[in-house]
């Protein structure tokens, strides 16, 4: 079960917000973004990338066409750099990895056979398949045991169970979201703007508090929301980056949960019992 967790909040958050008073859109924007250095456990490594990549392009995981895969891997360490997410060592190793056997793949193989005592190198994506098909493995028994009953946080002793939130079930069941799926998610929101013609400059403060705050808003009355509503309406970056950064700030502090019916089906955003149903009011932590 995969969930998407933002970091903990720290003075630079509050400088980085007081900073953006006086500044154009552009670079209101450009100081919400940095100021939040998102931190995302669920993503647990370049080889989760890469199965993810398999399964979204349907690639046969024995013919691995490790050119097209080393092109998709970049552009996603590229969002994530745009996003200002921390990009660990081993995501970099891995892209390394990769281009050193797409460059293998493209040296001409030798007309001679291979001479007695020398070993033959075969295929250099061997090993790399093979740890794919070994972390699929332990990925898929963790996913199993993942969906168990926990003791003190599904099940409890002498207590009620507390009844679960109320959301459409669908062929694979309700899974917890990926860091890789909002990504996606929130590019295709992304794409989709369209600023409208303006002859007066305006300046629009970005405030994560404020953002923070309509969401809660909008979950007084309703258990979920989907995630394409929470961008209704804005035309512009700055509003987009500001409302998704608050919602990771808020599957922090674990007020909403952020699910998926399947892997094609819409992203929901459920309020949990911390939020509660008057609401919350944290703007001013974020100014």
């Amino acid at each position: 079960m995969e969930e998407a967790v933002a970091p903990k909040r720290g003075r630079g958050a509050k400088a980085a917000a007081n900073a953006v008073d006086g500044a154009d859109p552009s670079a209101e924007f450009v100081a919400a973004s940095r100021a939040f250095t998102l931190k995302l456990p669920s993503f647990e490594g370049p080889l989760d990338l890469l199965l993810h990549l398999i399964r979204e392009h349907k690639l046969d995981v024995f013919d691995i066409p490790i050119a097209f895969v080393t092109e998709e891997y970049l552009k996603y360490l590229t969002q994530m750099r745009e996003l200002n997410l921390d990009i660990a060592g081993e995501f970099l190793v891995m892209a390394a990895t990769l281009a050193h056997i797409k460059s293998r793949l493209l040296l001409p193989k030798p007309e001679t056979p291979t001479e007695e005592g020398e070993e033959d190198p075969g295929d250099p994506r061997a090993d790399l398949v093979r740890r794919l098909l070994e972390y699929q493995k332990y990925r898929a028994a963790a996913e199993d045991l993942a969906r168990q009953d926990l003791l003190g946080r599904n099940v409890f002793t002498r207590q009620v169970r507390p009844e679960a939130v109320e959301v459409p079930e669908g062929e694979l069941g309700l899974r917890e979201v990926s860091v890789i799926k909002l990504i996606e998610a929130l590019d295709r929101v992304l794409k989709n703007l369209k600023p409208e013609k303006q002859h007066q400059v305006t300046l629009e403060r970005v405030s994560i508090g404020d953002a923070i705050g309509r969401l809660a808003d909008l979950l007084r009355d309703r258990e979920q929301i989907q995630f394409f509503e929470l961008f209704d309406g804005m035309t512009e970056r700055h509003q987009v980056i500001a409302t998704f950064l608050g919602l990771l700030e808020m599957v922090r502090l674990k007020l909403v949960r952020v699910i998926q019916e399947d892997r094609e089906g819409d992203i929901a955003i459920v309020r949990t019992g911390a939020l509660g149903d008057e609401g919350i009011d944290v703007r001013d932590d974020f100014r």
